[in-house]
């Protein structure tokens, strides 16, 4: 660790064997380690056995602590990153700190690791080699009008979604999309009660209706399907006489 470094640090999204190496070292070697939530992280290192600094960085401090931030990293200080499970930055805290860094010419390392979408795409059983990761949609303002953007969309499409606004988000995209589109919900990947349904929007909507669902939620969809054109010309032609 010679240089003046952030240090982008995954943590796993359930099992705690899913940690790597690198990661442990890393958040053994920092000044401070930067959380989105202390008390959750707090466990984490504690079962390892880690000794670090901990400091809270949230999206409600973010914009006030990156200046601040930036100073100790100029100082020399060795700072990670973590959000509360997997890889921050992607839906989480973080952003407009690895930008500051990147305008100030201070160097921020990636470590890979736990992300939720990918096991949650992979598991879908849907098209995997083009697709879209489009996290949480807004709430309330913009979100009609995304998934009326996202109907056109023809690769498969990534979301997360709260349990409670599970059933009332696969019937807004079987509304607008057909309730026959296919789809997958995973939730509570890598953890003791792992599920993933597959099914039409209707068919997953009908079961989390009757069972109501628990935990942090990937959902899948695949892209709208476009006929394809048949090649070449059908129509043959006489030579004229």
């Amino acid at each position: 660790m010679e240089e003046t470094s952030l240090y982008i640090v995954p943590t796993p999204i359930g099992n705690l064997e899913d940690i790597t190496a690198r990661a442990l070292r890393i958040l053994n070697e920092v000044d401070t380690i930067l959380a989105e939530d202390t008390r959750n992280t707090g466990k984490l290192l504690k079962h390892f056995d880690i000794k670090s600094n901990l400091q809270s960085h949230h999206a409600f401090n973010e914009h006030k602590t990156v200046e601040g931030l930036l100073q100790r990293l100029q100082k020399g200080e060795k700072i990670a990153l973590v959000s509360d499970a997997g890889t921050p930055v992607i839906s989480d805290p973080g952003y407009m700190l690895v930008r500051a860094c990147g305008e100030a010419d201070i160097k921020v390392e990636t470590l890979p690791g736990p992300t939720a979408f990918v096991p949650a795409l992979v598991n879908s059983g849907l098209p995997a080699d083009r697709f879209t990761f489009e996290g949480f949609l807004p709430h309330k303002k913009g979100r009609q009008t995304k998934i009326t953007e996202l109907a056109e969309e023809q690769r498969t499409m990534v979301f997360y979604e709260s349990p409670h606004r599970l059933v009332k988000f696969l019937e807004q995209l079987s509304s607008a999309w057909g309730e026959e589109r296919k789809a997958s919900v995973s939730r509570e990947l890598s953890k003791l009660h792992e599920e993933t349904k597959r099914g039409s929007l209707k068919e997953l909507a009908e079961y989390y209706t009757e069972v109501p669902p628990k935990g942090e939620i990937v959902v899948v969809v695949e892209g709208k399907k476009v006929e394809k054109k048949p090649k070449g010309n059908k129509y043959k032609y006489k030579d004229e006489a």
